[in-house]
């Protein structure tokens, strides 16, 4: 007899129940929950305490100090400083997938975040998904109406980055996946930590990203992101995640973290032995390149464009591949380190901003590469 399913009573997330389990443990919060009996009228009350327990959500920890999360110069708090108050989050059941009928082999969804009218706004978010796209379309052949694009500036509502919203996106990204497709998702926006309650990080922490809304509605956990958009991705179908965003390097919680030394060499290191859920794909293979490791922060900037303010990570992520047609991703990852690193601030940072940029903050921002499996980086061609 198959199973059916039913829905997380804590968090919401739809589960599938073996027909003979009384209880199941939800994969995204680790609650357990009791599997409701045939007898409709008691899958009816139970339906109202889930819906109960959807509007009230759970507490999760969430930055007491947004000002650690503002512009380069301050948005990347001091060692020692996670100081992380309490915020009710109300947690939805999975949302609808998003009217959007464009599928095809090489999807993408582009999500920019630049929180208009804080005082932690990001002014290079927009302009990160306009060059992202530009370059998916014309220089890689993704189709335009297979790229799903968020941001501020979007005059549909279901096309602002909400939690919500970005959670719905993230399931069209997935749906119908098949072998041979090919997934970008790129974000560029605030990233944050916080404390790791089931006992999956190794440095304690859970990373995150931080929706338009995320002071409300609470940030979107790595154990989210690698439910919905890894662990789905069926054999033969790849997904690549390019994130611009301070502590993000294992913003997609998989396994193998690659680190490359200053003369190039690299190891693998696993990091799956931490956590008793799996953390790896269905048979796809998927791939993060991210802005920096989960204790730095990230560059928003024109010191790279020159007249245009955007995340560094982003614009050398772009010219790296452009520059070099058919390169791996050993290659890719040096060639965006060297070019962050290399930066000359332009006529924004002169004089002792510049000397400060140049001397203290760039080198904290250090490209990473995570991966659902692990190869050889230099002879591995990097291809979307």
């Amino acid at each position: 007899m198959a199973g059916r399913k039913e829905r997380c009573s804590w968090c919401g997330v739809q589960l599938l129940v073996p027909p003979e389990a009384q209880t199941i443990q939800c994969s995204v919060c680790q609650a357990v929950t009791r599997t409701r009996p045939n007898d409709p009228l008691v899958q009816a009350q139970d339906s109202v305490r889930l819906a109960t327990n959807c509007v009230k959500g759970f507490i999760n920890k969430v930055s007491s100090n947004i000002n650690t999360m503002a512009t380069p110069m301050n948005n990347y708090p001091m060692q020692g400083t996670y100081d992380y108050g309490q915020h009710p989050q109300r947690i939805q059941p999975p949302p609808l997938i998003l009217p959007v009928s464009a599928h095809g082999r090489k999807r993408a969804l582009l999500c920019g975040v630049s929180y208009y009218g804080r005082r932690y706004n990001l002014k290079g978010s927009v302009n990160d998904v306009r060059c992202m796209r530009y370059f998916l379309v014309e220089r890689l052949g993704f189709p335009s109406e297979s790229i799903l694009v968020l941001t501020e500036e979007e005059t549909d509502p279901r096309r602002i980055p909400t939690k919500r919203n970005i959670r719905m996106a993230f399931q069209w990204l997935i749906q119908g996946c098949q072998s041979g497709d090919s997934l970008v998702f790129h974000y560029s926006g605030h990233g944050s930590q916080l404390r790791d309650t089931n006992s999956d990080e190794i440095d304690g922490y859970d990373e995150t990203l931080c929706p338009l809304d995320f002071e409300t509605e609470g940030m979107i956990l790595d154990d989210e992101i690698n439910a919905t958009i890894v662990r789905p991705l069926p054999h033969g179908a790849k997904l690549h995640a390019i994130i611009d965003a301070c502590h993000s390097g294992t913003v997609l919680d998989l396994p193998f973290v690659c680190r490359v030394n200053r003369a190039g060499h690299y190891t693998w290191e696993d990091h799956s032995y931490q956590s008793t859920t799996y953390k790896g794909t269905s048979g796809g293979l998927a791939i993060s390149l991210s802005a920096c490791d989960d204790h730095q922060a990230t560059l928003d900037t024109m010191a790279l464009s020159g007249n245009t303010v955007t995340g560094a990570m982003t614009y050398s992520f772009i010219q790296a591949v452009q520059n070099e047609p058919g390169l791996t991703y050993g290659r890719l990852l040096n060639a965006m380190h060297r070019a962050i690193h290399d930066a000359k601030p332009g006529s924004r940072f002169n004089g002792p901003i510049a000397s400060f940029i140049r001397k203290v903050f760039i080198p904290t921002q250090e490209p990473q590469l995570t991966s659902s499996e692990k190869f050889d980086v230099y002879s591995k061609q990097f291809s979307l």
